[in-house]
């Protein structure tokens, strides 16, 4: 095989390299895969997590909204009025966010359920006529 490559190098006027031609190069390729799946039971702590933090937000926001209107009247500060303001429309979306998560739960277990139908009403053969009489007198025989 060495006389093939150095009539070749003589062919195209090319020196012989140095290096040793039995020597096999390798290279390992390595490839990650990440694998995401989320398991039923990851996707029940993420919504009790999420559920218990907006009850705990919620409650909060309530007394806070509570002590700033009692503060307000007994200030009578404009600036008073407008942060009770806030905190109740923060509470009001954390209650929206909490109406959106279960929702979402919803859409999740819905779309889990739905996988397709199971009743097949519509079969389809992929093959030759020959084969399909073949198929077709089996199951008379059965």
């Amino acid at each position: 095989m060495k006389e093939k490559f150095e009539k070749l190098n003589e062919t195209f006027d090319i020196e012989q390299s140095s290096q040793n031609d039995d020597t096999i190069i390798s290279a390992e390729v390595t490839s990650t895969e990440i694998q995401i799946s989320k398991s039923d039971d990851d996707i029940t702590k993420d919504y009790e997590y999420t559920r218990g933090n907006l009850y705990s937000l919620i409650e909060k926001g309530q007394e806070a909204i509570n002590s700033i209107l009692e503060l307000a009247q007994e200030t009578d500060q404009p600036r008073a009025y407008e942060v009770a303001g806030q905190l109740i429309k923060n509470v009001a979306d954390a209650t929206d966010k909490l109406l959106d998560l279960q929702k979402k739960l919803k859409d999740i277990d819905e779309n889990k359920n739905s996988k397709g139908p199971t009743n097949v009403t519509n079969a389809l053969f992929v093959g030759s006529t020959a084969e399909l009489a073949k198929l077709l007198k089996s199951h008379k025989t059965s």
